[in-house]
């Protein structure tokens, strides 16, 4: 089970990068590691932005 530090940590990465950006940060917006440790502790990159609040869920 992935900590809530580390889920805290990859929230933060993101809003921050969103701030930076102005738009919703890419996979490609960050180096490989980062990206990597997003995806394993929020999951796939849709969820990991809406994890983040940056991105609302798709409704089915």
């Amino acid at each position: 089970m992935i900590s809530n530090k580390k889920k805290e940590w990859a929230i933060e990465t993101l809003r921050q990068k969103n701030e930076e950006l102005g738009s919703l940060p890419k996979k490609t917006d960050f180096d490989v590691a980062t990206m990597s440790r997003i995806k394993a502790f929020l999951g796939p990159w849709p969820r990991a932005l809406e994890a983040a609040g940056l991105k609302d869920a798709k409704k089915k």
